[in-house]
């Protein structure tokens, strides 16, 4: 089903609609529709920033392709009204600051002239006095990109809840009413209230030098999840259903552990082939580590890195500009982007514009493209469980732990902060403790 009308609008075409939830309150659409909607855009921009790729119709429809049939269909009514209310806005000669997605470029929020590019993320310090206060108070904290982006999102969420009194008015009391509003009538998860927590926090006290005191709210419902984990045998199953890079990707993933977005940003001299070793740097919290490199993999990778040998001298031919670095060292080494240890490792094989210098550049495959793969791959192989990439690593774990691998060095090779995240694997080992047996199968037949 089409996501846009008219023919005219060119489905790479970047949308440049900074105004959407403004435009969507105003729509007079049904309250809970709207608030549906407005999920559904959020999540596809941030989908969008995580992949490097602009918010267009193309994006779009990789977005959708990652969900089932039922979510696409409720995600599809949410960026149809998106596209259509972008096109009505351009068509009436509004001006917008675009909602591109670069994961290192937020837009601002001023509207800019068109024609011109958005400005870079270290010269991005928002569009007015309470955003400015909350940049520089993250950047001068050293905190990362990616939360900033989240802080800067809630801070606009509670922004909005307040309005229309100013964020410099807002006091314990207002953070409470709106951790409150989140847990009782959005149903949000205690995950989501606790990040909300910690942002608001940040945001009214290091950003806005506002004290808060003491203050309740109302706590939301939480439970641990036991993870979904293959036995080895559906691990062979799920595989012989890929081929391919796909397939490569599934099986490093299951045998390194990787995250899903550590192993789309691998570059080229992140592997150690005779070491037998895969580098990870800037995973999650930013860290870095070390985790091991599957022996039975080294020919395949091999092969791959031939092939990725031949296709970046073709972009090299073709005058391509390099592949995407974060801005210090883009800025420190201006060639890098070139050379091939530089190169992702599972390239895209379609070129994207890169929103913030409109380039049209290589990016690696995107999430959603991978996890659509993977859940097709599970459905033909019959597996009778929710499978998605997150799953290979959870089986990564569960299988070293029952192989007997100390739980202190499988923590380690996951990246976890705490053994007690790591500890969650022992509660779905097929043997765990030292091997209990259920009572059925004692009784005597």
């Amino acid at each position: 089903m089409a996501l846009a009308d008219d023919r005219d609008w060119q489905e790479s075409k970047i949308v440049s609609f900074g105004g959407w939830n403004e435009a969507l309150a105003s729509s007079g659409a049904d309250r809970h529709v709207a608030e549906r909607f407005r999920r559904e855009i959020i999540t596809f921009l941030q989908f969008c920033r995580r992949n490097h790729c602009g918010a267009s119709i193309t994006s779009a429809r990789q977005y959708l392709g990652g969900k089932g049939e039922v979510e696409a269909g409720a995600a599809r009514a949410a960026l149809r009204w998106f596209f259509k209310a972008a096109r009505v806005a351009e068509q009436s000669g509004r001006e917008a600051a675009p909602e591109g997605s670069h994961a290192m470029a937020r837009r601002p929020s001023v509207p800019r002239g068109n024609g011109q590019p958005p400005i870079a993320a270290a010269k991005d310090l928002g569009g007015c006095d309470w955003e400015r206060d909350l940049v520089i108070a993250i950047r001068k904290k050293g905190l990362l990109w990616r939360t900033e982006q989240t802080y800067r999102e809630w801070a606009a969420r509670f922004a909005r809840f307040t309005a229309p009194a100013s964020p410099y008015q807002a006091d314990g009391e207002s953070v409470s009413r709106f951790l409150t509003h989140l847990a009782v009538e959005n149903r949000a998860s205690r995950a989501t209230q606790k990040q909300a927590l910690n942002a608001l926090v940040f945001f009214l006290q290091e950003g806005l030098r506002r004290s808060l005191g003491e203050f309740d709210f109302q706590r939301a419902r939480g439970h641990k999840k036991v993870p979904t984990v293959l036995t080895a045998g559906e691990c062979q199953r799920l595989f012989a259903e890929l081929e391919g890079t796909t397939q490569l990707m599934a099986r490093l993933m299951y045998g390194t552990g990787l995250r899903l977005m550590e192993l789309l940003r691998l570059r080229v001299h992140h592997l150690d082939l005779e070491r037998q070793q895969l580098s990870v740097f800037g995973g999650k919290g930013h860290k870095d580590r070390i985790t091991v490199l599957p022996e039975m993999l080294i020919v395949s990778l091999q092969d791959h890195l031939r092939r990725l040998q031949k296709l970046h001298e073709a972009d090299r031919r073709a005058s391509l500009p390099g592949v995407w670095l974060p801005e210090g060292l883009s800025r420190k080494y201006q060639r890098a982007g070139e050379t091939f240890e530089w190169q992702w490792l599972f390239p895209s094989r379609e070129l994207s514009t890169d929103p913030v210098s409109g380039e049209r550049r290589r990016h690696h495959v995107l999430d959603g493209t991978f996890q659509n793969a993977i859940r097709m791959a599970a459905k033909r192989a019959q597996l009778n469980k929710r499978v998605t990439p997150h799953v290979l690593r959870h089986s990564f774990a569960t299988h070293l732990l029952e192989s007997g691998v100390d739980i202190r060095t499988v923590q380690d090779l996951l990246g976890h902060e705490s053994v007690e995240t790591t500890q969650i694997y022992t509660h779905v080992m097929q043997k765990p403790g030292v091997g209990v047996r259920s009572p059925l199968d004692l009784l005597k037949s």
